[in-house]
């Protein structure tokens, strides 16, 4: 198989549409994991807010606006097969010019800045780029704008092996009954366990990506996904943090191995307005 030629421009024009396909349409799979939270909602309240939410993605939709006013920072998962070649400029400058002329023509608000000085850079670039190589000649993208709602309550810790799996289970709950309110419920929780500290970060995180609903492959991690959601939706902190029975749609466990002496564990929360859209190249 001979190597498939990819211009640059064609990747900015894709993640411009996607960087605002993604802000303003949510999918349809967590539309139909809101309404099935308005079924399971117990308070009046928690019902008013299903409600409001299935309002608000049903108007920006139609009018083209913001789903959130937090437009996030832009996280990019790229799967790139190995008989690809990017001609007429590089991976990187393409993706973030299509994340800033996403976010001008889509008139989405700017939030990525220097951590120190915090100056605005203006264009919310540069995006968090994570690539993987597979076998091939496609180009997958998908983008995430990430809201620091639910980012900023995120947490990591690394037990040790002794913890076991009620360590695990008290980190996420614990992590889930702190965030509260803050990170916008009802919440995705991502939780990935092993690695090191960055693989754990990057597998929870993309665990969000894994549609509502489906559960690991694995037997028993699809047991305790289940276990951590039902226990979760038990805290009682509901819609928005104001009480009920729906605080999370779902809780997503990815796992790789790690070192005979250490547990990393990383959650990874996501907000209601759990944006994400995809192509393929």
């Amino acid at each position: 198989m001979g190597v498939r030629e990819i211009a640059a421009e064609e990747i900015t024009s894709t993640i411009r549409r996607l960087c605002i396909e993604a802000n303003t349409i949510l999918g349809d799979e967590v539309v139909e994991a809101l309404k099935k939270g308005l079924e399971q909602e117990e308070s009046k309240t928690g019902k008013d807010i299903f409600r409001q939410l299935l309002d608000n993605a049903k108007i920006a939709k139609q009018e083209g606006i913001p789903l959130c006013q937090d437009t996030g920072m832009v996280v990019v998962f790229i799967e790139m097969g190995q008989d690809i070649h990017i001609v007429h400029g590089g991976l990187n400058q393409s993706i973030n010019e299509g994340v800033r002329q996403g976010y001008r023509d889509g008139y989405l608000r700017a939030s990525s800045l220097d951590p120190l000085v915090r100056k605005n850079f203006g264009d919310n670039t540069p995006a968090i780029i994570h690539v993987e190589i597979v076998p091939g000649d496609k180009l997958k993208l998908t983008v995430v704008p990430k809201g620091f709602g639910g980012e900023n309550m995120s947490r990591v810790v690394l037990l040790t092996p002794a913890s076991g799996m009620e360590g695990i289970k008290e980190f996420v709950l614990q992590t889930v009954e702190k965030a509260g309110a803050n990170p916008c419920p009802p919440v995705i929780v991502g939780v990935g366990i092993g690695g090191t500290l960055e693989k754990a970060a990057f597998i929870a995180k993309k665990s969000l990506l894994r549609p509502i609903g489906q559960r690991h492959p694995d037997h028993q991690i699809a047991i305790l996904e289940q276990e951590l959601l039902d226990k979760i939706n038990r805290l009682g902190i509901g819609p928005q943090g104001l009480g009920g029975n729906v605080t999370a749609l779902d809780v997503h466990i990815e796992t790789y191995p790690t070192h005979i002496a250490g547990l990393p564990i990383v959650v990874n929360l996501q907000c209601n307005c759990h944006r994400h859209k995809e192509a393929v190249l």
